[in-house]
């Protein structure tokens, strides 16, 4: 288990962040085993297809035999969402002596594989080049896998970070952590994750915490060397209707899209929790133009509330909307 004891200062310094390379070095898990990651079988299939003249060998081998991944390649983004040129760069920099101790770590116990042997030797410039191939090979695998759904991928990211931020408001540490995760448990100023490959416990010292949702995480993951600062990973809410069309249940399709009609009661059914034009547009697929005539409808006969959430718009079912989905409202 890790264990990261974190004091008043650092949580009034945790904060949340976007890494864009971190999802694409999390991607590698649904290459390498794709039981583990039923939810993104859809993408992976995707994907696959487009790889046909990549060779994905060297980034597969990245991946060790208890999926652990080395931890240059997913550095502490600098900024709340940086670009993937701009985190590659940063690797780029990463010295010799990390990378062999990273990769030596990820492939603790067993011979690397052969595709990453440079590893191994005492000469820097050789190590230097390997470093340096892995971020072309990275590159070239964001542009073939990640780059088309990023949009996406980004307002799910931030759906989430907007739902963990109400709860740290609502129950501080202990509202923020409670359902991440059932690997997670805060306990007296320390944040424990079970089921840990290392064992090891960090004192933040004023240092916080930075959080990162991540699509492609199916646990918490926080670095595998205890001499990185404190950061999380932990798998983002609202992963399963990323890739698939949705669906609606019977009474949403037939109740209530009576008296609204069916595009209206389908957004309202989907309005839970708040979101965006543009993702509501995803998921319906439909046009944002589209969904916004629907939104101002229902927005102005009381059935939705709506708030500006940095550069969104996110709507959410209002009391109103609640009573007539569930059935519950009064007749007059």
């Amino acid at each position: 288990m890790v264990r990261y004891r974190l004091g008043v200062e650092d949580l009034a310094r945790t904060h949340f962040a976007v890494s864009p390379l971190q999802e694409l070095v999390f991607s590698l898990w649904v290459l390498r085993d794709p039981g583990r990651h039923a939810t993104h079988l859809p993408w992976r299939r995707e994907v696959l297809g487009r790889l046909d003249e990549f060779d994905a060998g060297l980034l597969l081998a990245l991946v060790g035999s208890k999926l652990a991944l080395p931890d240059f390649l997913t550095p502490r983004p600098a900024g709340f969402a940086p670009a993937v040129s701009e985190q590659l760069e940063a690797v780029r920099m990463t010295p010799p002596e990390l990378v062999r101790r990273d990769l030596r770590g990820t492939h603790a116990g067993v011979r690397l594989p052969a595709a990453l042997r440079a590893a191994t030797s005492p000469d820097d410039a050789s190590v230097g080049a390997l470093r340096d191939e892995i971020c072309d090979a990275l590159e070239d695998y964001w542009t073939l896998a990640l780059a088309p759904a990023w949009a996406q991928m980004r307002l799910v990211l931030e759906g989430d970070m907007a739902h963990r931020a109400r709860a740290l408001t609502a129950g501080g540490a202990r509202g923020l952590f409670a359902d991440m995760h059932p690997n997670l448990r805060w306990h007296d100023g320390v944040l424990q994750i079970d089921e840990m490959l290392s064992e090891h416990e960090v004192d933040a010292a004023g240092r916080g915490l930075l959080l990162l949702p991540s699509i492609f995480a199916y646990k918490p993951v926080p670095p595998l060397s205890a001499l990185e600062a404190p950061w999380l990973a932990y798998p983002s809410r609202g992963v399963g209707t990323l890739w698939a069309p949705y669906l609606p249940a019977p009474s949403e399709a037939h109740d209530v899209a009576a008296l609204l009609g069916a595009s209206r009661a389908r957004l309202l059914a989907l309005l839970a929790e708040p979101l965006p034009t543009v993702e509501l547009a995803r998921r319906l697929d439909v046009t944002p133009s589209a969904v916004s005539q629907h939104l101002r409808v229902l927005h102005a006969t009381g059935l939705l509330t709506r708030t500006r959430d940095g550069r969104y718009v996110r709507y959410r079912r209002s009391a109103l909307g609640e009573e007539l989905l569930s059935g519950s409202g009064r007749t007059m």
